[in-house]
């Protein structure tokens, strides 16, 4: 059965103008205000051997892969879903000799096996910055300010960071509230859908306390402190409280302790990222280890952002004033116009009409008119 002209699969799109631009404007622009705080730009791959990106990747992101058969090496390659594991790979292999901290931004085109109710689109744009060699309070706190002006210079307004603390659970089963080895990843799941019967059931009433101790980030942090005993919440606490005093000003905070979907792999801290009139969260970080050839395991922090919602909701469209040259228009004229800022759209024929052809102005007596 043929295949009608223009259908593209599944989750793929094609990106018109002025939307296409906008894009590329916006990764330009998120990219730029990271490497401003020093953060050098790497490029992998876009695809890599199926085997090494599947250690990279940790818990469920192999499952999105997409696989094909390499007719070089004959060997099953995959396309990437994210970039943050191929940074991980950079930073532990060819750049395993620089020194720490390294700070290493990134942005590119990944693709999904499958998409998702809230993010329907199988390619998406990701950009984001790793800091590699530590994951302590004031990397996490430069990381969120870094994300947080990346978001602002796209054009995100009313942002809102999703604060969560990963491993708290398997923390606290471990030391001052016991849990059974065969039951921690129940109870995490029943604390992700606010289940307090499900809780119960499990014989884990003593993390009740934590299905309250989320919302906005000063009630919950209140409701965290009434949780009496665990030294770690004492760490953890004061750890949010620093973060607020950061950059509690700048965005709205709010926090759910023991969130664990989609934080599989990170560590004593995770975050998601949200915009005023955008869908779902348009990026997530948190602190995390990457795994050295030799088994070394290394501390680091970073976030990565999604730009398609961004385009989605139109930013990063700029309105340029388009003059339309016509036959016989002098060329260094042309040129000047161009660097002073304006498109030019030359005529090839004298049938051609700047107003068909998106002009908002004419060349006339060597000056731009408006139509």
């Amino acid at each position: 059965m043929s295949i009608a002209p223009g259908l593209l699969p599944e989750g793929l799109r094609d990106r018109l103008p002025p939307q296409a631009e906008a894009g590329s404007r916006l990764l330009h622009r998120v990219i730029v205000a990271i490497g401003r705080h020093g953060y050098a730009r790497v490029s992998p791959p876009l695809a890599e051997f199926e085997e090494g990106l599947v250690s990279q990747l940790k818990s469920s992101g192999s499952r999105d892969l997409l696989r094909f058969v390499d007719p070089v090496s004959q060997r099953t390659l995959a396309l990437r879903p994210d970039m943050t594991a191929q940074v991980g790979r950079i930073a532990a292999t060819r750049m395993g000799h620089r020194q720490r901290p390294l700070r290493l931004a990134y942005g590119g085109p990944v693709l999904k096996l499958r998409a998702t109710q809230l993010r329907p689109e199988r390619e998406l744009t990701q950009t984001g910055a790793e800091l590699i060699g530590t994951d302590s309070l004031p990397a996490v706190i430069e990381i969120l300010r870094i994300a947080v002006e990346a978001l602002e210079v796209a054009g995100v307004t009313g942002i809102t960071i999703d604060l969560t603390l990963p491993d708290l659970v398997e923390t606290l089963a471990a030391g001052a509230m016991p849990l059974p080895a065969d039951k921690i990843d129940a109870v995490r799941d029943m604390l992700d859908a606010k289940d307090a019967g499900g809780l119960a059931s499990l014989g884990a009433d003593v993390y009740l306390p934590f299905i309250e101790a989320a919302g906005p980030v000063a009630p919950a942090l209140a409701r965290l402190r009434a949780i009496a005993g665990p030294k770690a919440l004492d760490k953890r606490i004061e750890a949010i409280e620093a973060i607020i005093s950061a950059i509690g000003d700048k965005v709205t905070l709010t926090l759910d302790p023991t969130e664990r979907h989609g934080f599989e792999y990170q560590h004593w801290i995770g975050f998601s990222l949200f915009g005023h009139g955008l869908s779902g969260e348009i990026g997530r970080g948190g602190t995390y280890t990457i795994v050295h050839p030799n088994g070394r395991e290394e501390k680091a922090v970073g976030f990565s952002l999604v730009i398609d919602p961004l385009v989605d909701v139109g930013l990063g469209v700029v309105e340029h004033s388009r003059v339309f040259l016509p036959l016989g228009t002098d060329p260094a004229l042309a040129a000047t116009l161009r660097v002073d800022d304006w498109i030019t759209i030359a005529a090839l024929s004298a049938e051609d009409d700047a107003s068909a052809l998106g002009c908002t102005h004419i060349l006339r007596n060597g000056q731009p008119v408006a139509l």
